[in-house]
């Protein structure tokens, strides 16, 4: 996951699409769906790899559809074995990189997310990142102490102005950020 983590800004594709609030890049990491079991579960199989998946803090419940392309990878829950709040729907294929194996048909709220910025510790390591337009998920706890310090001072910033202080403030800690 590392090694894909490094080659995000060089391989990362538009993760825009019709009916998608935020315009973004996602490099196929998993890290966004690696925590979602708690959000995300399937409460029906109702066969030809169909689900109905409810979304625990909504109450939503929405159908979803295994990807003919990824009926395969589906079948192979092995790349999820040591993830155990992953989304159940979540797989990596051999190279590292993560699919949504309903991506066609994913709940609403996954077509709205989007990792904007990624913060690297000091050994280039995943310390956290930022979704939608300032929503911090802290990865480390050192991070998460760090956080609840400087995020005061970002209070009141929105857009570039935002980014360009959170980036400021980072870098001058110790942390690289990614856009």
């Amino acid at each position: 996951m590392e090694k894909i983590l490094r080659e995000c800004r060089h391989t990362a594709r538009p993760a825009f699409e019709e009916g998608s609030a935020i315009a973004g890049k996602c490099c196929q990491c998993g890290r966004c769906c690696t925590h979602m079991r708690d959000v995300h579960r399937v409460i029906e199989e109702r066969g030809g790899y169909t689900f109905v998946v409810h979304n625990h803090y909504t109450g939503d419940a929405e159908e979803v559809r295994v990807d003919p392309d990824k009926i395969a990878l589906y079948e192979d829950t092995h790349s999820i074995e040591g993830l155990p709040n992953a989304c159940p729907l979540l797989r990596y294929d051999t190279a590292g990189r993560a699919w949504c194996t309903v991506h066609m048909t994913r709940p609403a709220l996954c077509r709205e997310y989007c990792c904007r910025l990624i913060v690297l510790d000091s050994q280039g390591k995943v310390a956290g990142r930022v979704t939608y337009q300032r929503a911090l998920v802290p990865d480390t706890e050192e991070f998460a102490r760090l956080w609840e310090r400087v995020q005061p001072a970002l209070d009141g910033l929105y857009g570039t102005e935002w980014d360009d202080a959170f980036i400021r403030t980072l870098t001058a800690a110790g942390y690289h950020v990614r856009r």
